[in-house]
């Protein structure tokens, strides 16, 4: 198919390049006008967490309506900190500042309610020293879009008398998007690319060839965008897909080009004419592009089952992106080919790149060959290193970033600073148990008093309050997380009310508390990736197997790359250990000391790490199989696969590391924690994997490699 797709490409290269062009202006207006509306900052799980049971209950039993004149809303948003120097919030002249700022506030017609000390009465509006207030905001419904407005008055007032911050949900969801965009630009477009080209020069050591891949990138990436724009239109989709699909598009597609483009040149140095030397590329490297992206898109499919919104849009943009650079790789880039012939070697570097595509290095034919020389000796020692680095694994804490690792530039982290320096409560962020039981029976009564007094003898937590919504049959009580509400301080105490301290006070009642609150999202978020985990190992490893078993008609063969892809990823997760929540070397890197990893980030990047390394996988088991069928040597044909391809797998995987190095450089934790970890793991890949135990094992197995029993010899025979 991939020969047929390869010819037909070629020989109508005009037309296949305007039907591209086509449907890239066409994805370039679908972004233009529907991709804004179609991501969003929100991120939700359809499972129907304890969180959510909670929130179910307390609007069933509180119904929609505005609050009274002295009722407080379900929800603060955002606290804003007013702080007048070496003064008092009751001088006349502070209190008329602090009113005009809450004015100004309410006129941005972004609140559904502005309350300061004097509107509510309540002095715990007041710092314990009395030179600072909060202004608490309950966000409108369109308040989300008219954020800035917000800051912009905090900011303008912050230039007057007083010392004005703002943070809270809003303003912090705001940075946190600002932030994503700024690392798009700086991390992937100003640092990734033109990384990325660098090597691809170093590789080609052509200007023409070089720029193709690139080329190919953008357009796949252009159009799994244009489709994330539509797919939105009808699902929920993270805004953190943009960044994941220019990445991995950015990888994907130049991946693709550059294992097809050295190909073509080096059936093109074996003297076959254009044409044929096009159609010989679509029969071996492209083939094995549809194998890979297939393997890729097979790897991620199994994020798709987790009931979490982020983690849908982040596979579902990474396997778009998947199969446009696939799509590309296999149409577009023929017919690329085909008008350009041998002009892709044009403005050739001088000193860069002299050595044919088909040439064997010697530096990896002298690594591979002392490999094969001690083979047990190789794999032992290789073994031993990856399972040391992925030992600290054992550690791993899982959790979330919250306001506390945003740089100190950013309003969200200015207010919190303020806000816990003043008020021991970084954010305005409570937790709330919500009692399903008759306020009115005494044992409940009783119960939810006992809770209350527990909550409140915490010191995680600050006063407690308790209400009754008036004709409903719940209790809620109800009281501010102190300090940062993502600190695993915070995720503790929140465990011990749902383990301890719930079911105690309402031990003897008829009566059900459940949790809610941002820190209780975060641990029933966190148990979701642990359920799902093993689910998707389970789901990924079995359907890598079928594919590769028929790829390679083979059960050896994919029984090691998973064992050896493991290997890789759990190198991975044990650096991220040591480096993020151990603080070793990060400061060396740049990088920050965290308490915990994304929850969401060991089964994200097992899929996409698991993805790639099959990616480089079948690349080099395409062309040890494609030298056995020649030769019947399997040693012979393990030395010359990894040879011939070591080159530029290695350059396959510099230009991916550049590419996630640009998301460690950004400012979110957890994009640096993702960029890091993809990069250390095909950094391993690339050099101990396929250098080491691959041929160390393959040259142990020998013919064995390619075991198939005879109840399996109804497999299609499918060369890859």
């Amino acid at each position: 198919m991939t020969e047929r797709l390869a010819r037909v490409s070629a020989r109508n290269p005009k037309r296949t390049l305007v039907l591209w062009a086509v449907a890239f202006v066409v994805a370039v207006a679908a972004i233009a006008l529907l991709l804004p509306s179609a991501i969003t900052t929100d991120a939700d799980v359809t499972s129907n967490p304890e969180s959510d049971q909670a929130y179910a209950l307390m609007f069933e039993g509180m119904p929609l309506r505005p609050p009274g004149p002295n009722e407080e809303s379900i929800a603060v948003n955002e606290a804003v900190v007013a702080r007048a120097p070496g003064g008092s919030v009751d001088d006349p002249a502070v209190r008329k500042e602090v009113e005009r700022l809450a004015a100004a506030l309410e006129a941005t017609g972004a609140t559904e309610a502005v309350r300061t000390v004097w509107s509510t009465r309540d002095r715990s509006y007041v710092s314990a020293d009395g030179d600072a207030t909060v202004i608490t905001i309950a966000i409108g419904p369109d308040g989300e879009d008219r954020i800035d407005d917000l800051i912009a008055v905090v900011e303008e007032a912050d230039a007057g008398p007083l010392e004005v911050s703002i943070t809270g949900e809003t303003t912090a969801d705001h940075d946190f998007l600002e932030i994503s965009n700024k690392d798009l630009k700086e991390g992937e477009l100003f640092f990734g690319l033109p990384a990325a080209l660098v090597v691809l020069l170093l590789v080609f050591g052509a200007v023409v060839a070089s720029l193709v891949p690139i080329l190919l990138a953008v357009v796949a990436i252009t159009l799994a965008l244009a489709l994330v724009a539509i797919v939105g239109q009808v699902w929920e989709v993270s805004f953190f897909v943009v960044n994941m699909l220019t990445g991995m598009g950015l990888a994907l597609g130049v991946d693709y080009a550059l294992f097809v483009v050295s190909r073509f040149r080096e059936e093109r140095a074996n003297g076959i004419e254009k044409l044929d030397a096009i159609a010989a590329t679509g029969r071996t490297a492209s083939r094995a592009v549809l194998f890979s992206g297939s393997a890729f898109v097979i790897s991620l499919t199994g994020m798709l089952l987790v009931p979490d919104t982020i983690l849908r849009s982040l596979a579902a943009g990474a396997i778009l992106v998947g199969i446009t650079a696939v799509a590309a790789a296999t149409t577009l880039l023929p017919a690329l080919l085909s008008l350009l012939g041998d002009r892709v070697d044009a403005w050739r570097l001088p000193l860069v790149g002299r050595r044919g595509a088909a040439q064997e290095g010697r530096f990896w034919g002298w690594i591979v060959a002392r490999v094969q020389r001690a083979p047990v000796v190789s794999l032992v020692l290789a073994t031993a290193l990856l399972v040391g680095l992925a030992l600290p694994a054992l550690d791993l804490r899982t959790g979330s970033a919250g306001i506390r690792t945003l740089p100190d530039e950013y309003a969200s982290k200015r207010g919190f600073d303020a806000l816990e320096a003043e008020f021991g409560a970084g954010t305005v962020d409570s937790v709330m148990v919500v009692v399903d039981g008759d306020p009115e029976d005494a044992a409940v009564r009783a119960g939810v008093e006992q809770l209350a007094a527990s909550v409140e003898a915490d010191p995680a937590f600050g006063e407690a309050e308790v209400r009754v919504p008036p004709g409903g049959r719940i209790s809620i009580v109800e009281a501010l997380v102190m300090g940062d509400s993502r600190d695993e301080s915070a995720v503790q105490a929140v465990e011990r009310l749902r383990a301890d301290v719930v079911p105690e006070a309402l031990a003897g009642a008829d009566a059900r508390g459940l949790v809610t609150g941002e820190t209780a999202e975060i641990v029933d978020y966190r148990e979701l990736m642990e359920h799902w985990l093993p689910i998707v190992f389970l789901f990924v490893l079995a359907l890598s197997f079928v594919l590769l078993t028929v790829a390679f008609r083979s059960l050896v063969v994919p029984a090691k790359a998973i064992v050896l892809n493991l290997l890789s990823v759990g190198a991975a997760y044990g650096l991220l250990v040591l480096v993020f929540q151990k603080g070793i070397g990060n400061e060396l890197l740049g990088l920050p000391q965290v308490e915990s990893i994304e929850a969401w980030l060991p089964l994200f990047l097992f899929s996409v790490l698991f993805a790639l390394s099959m990616d480089y996988h079948v690349f080099l088991l395409s062309r040890i199989r494609e030298r056995y069928s020649l030769t019947g040597d399997s040693s012979d044909a393990v030395g010359y696969g990894v040879r011939s391809t070591a080159r530029l797998i290695t350059g396959a995987a510099l230009i991916i590391i550049v590419v996630f190095a640009g998301f460690a450089t950004g400012d979110l934790v957890m994009f640096q924690q993702m960029g890091f970890g993809v990069a250390a793991s095909l950094l391993i890949d690339a050099t101990i994997i396929r250098s080491v135990l691959v041929p160390a094992a393959m040259e142990l197995l020998g013919d064995r490699n390619w075991y198939l029993p005879r109840w399996l010899e109804w497999l299609p025979k499918i060369s890859v």
